[in-house]
């Protein structure tokens, strides 16, 4: 955003649309938000200014947050640009730029090296539980002692406090994982 008033009209045009959206009439919403109904179509044209205790009750009454509401608009969020891991054999997507619910992350990534074998000692354990589907290929998964072929369409669900690691198998494969804050400091950042 250039000046502060860019932002200014952004989080004007966001309170307007978003009441839009959830079919709210001006009466509504600042019933919900303890304003006046002047004061909010002021607010929404422009003719009064936003204080930040004005804000907060406006963001919850649209059932949004604070942070998401005043935002600011950049196109370089818009492109999502993959990184790719050499060593690995792993290209990634990250398809959430922010920790969704309870740290949760979305990613899609391309494998093309094979997971390490049972006791090479190269085997992940952290906390919590990973959780991918198999978009294209066959990866292999290994937990423990145990390798499971997970194939194009199949999903697979573990605790990663169990030594784990995963790859291709017969070729690349791509997969889409919901890790948690954990799996994903290990998986896409090791």
């Amino acid at each position: 955003m250039k000046q502060d008033g860019d932002l200014d009209a952004l989080v004007r045009q966001r309170i307007k649309s978003l009441r839009a959206a959830r079919g709210l009439s001006l009466d509504e919403l600042a019933t919900r938000c303890y304003l006046s109904t002047s004061t909010l179509s002021r607010i929404e044209t422009g003719h009064r200014r936003i204080s930040l205790d004005q804000l907060a009750p406006l963001a919850r009454a649209l059932g949004t947050t604070l942070d998401q509401l005043v935002e600011s608009a950049t196109d370089e969020d818009v492109v999502i640009r993959p990184v790719h891991d050499e060593n690995r054999g792993a290209t990634t997507w990250l398809l959430s730029k922010d920790s969704g619910p309870h740290g949760m992350t979305v990613a899609k990534m391309r494998l093309t090296k094979p997971a390490p074998a049972p006791g090479s000692g190269k085997l992940g354990v952290h906390p919590g539980k990973d959780w991918f589907t198999v978009l294209s290929g066959t990866v292999l998964l290994v937990l423990g002692e145990r390798t499971i072929l997970v194939e194009t369409g199949q999903a697979a669900q573990f605790s990663t406090m169990t030594p784990h690691a995963f790859g291709a198998h017969g070729g690349p494969a791509e997969i889409l994982t919901i890790l948690d804050h954990d799996g994903q400091r290990t998986h896409l950042h090791s």
